[in-house]
């Protein structure tokens, strides 16, 4: 009796560690970086606030996900004014969302968008910020990171 829980156990750690070890490579949850975002240098491709198709000028700020990283690394938007973000989510089956932080990509969030599954697109409606560098992140993968320079 003793012998067959013995090899029950072992068994079952056996088919544990297979299924961790085996798992095909998608999206996880990855630490986030103890470093704030670095300005872009050339070549990087940024974003800013823009008139909206609506008649009226409103602030919208596009930002796009594509193979678990954000496509833009700066983004502008103005100060003491809400603005939108347009989000599109192009990792198809995916999680993703944009967090606002103060103070580099672990500072205190002060947005939040709803996560979402791709392939879509979401546009979430941000309050007016003071003027300053903001951290854009994903809560689902805290690794994709971008500086929002608020003006």
């Amino acid at each position: 009796m003793r012998a067959a829980r013995i090899l029950s156990a072992a068994l079952l750690s056996a088919v544990l560690v297979g299924a961790c070890t085996s798992a095909e490579a998608g999206w996880t949850y990855a630490p986030a970086p103890s470093k704030a975002p670095a300005p872009s240098g050339s070549g990087s491709a940024s974003g800013s606030a823009e008139p909206s198709g609506s008649g009226g000028t409103a602030n919208v700020v596009t930002i796009s996900a594509s193979g678990i990283k954000y496509e833009q690394d700066t983004l502008t938007a103005k100060a003491g004014t809400p603005f939108q973000i347009q989000f599109e989510n192009k990792d198809a089956g995916v999680p993703h969302n944009v967090a606002l932080h103060t103070g580099g990509s672990t500072g205190a969030e002060i947005f939040k968008g709803e996560i979402f599954n791709g392939v879509e697109t979401r546009t979430y409606d941000v309050p007016a910020l003071d003027a300053g560098a903001y951290a854009f992140v994903c809560s689902v993968h805290p690794t994709m990171i971008g500086t929002l320079n608020v003006e």
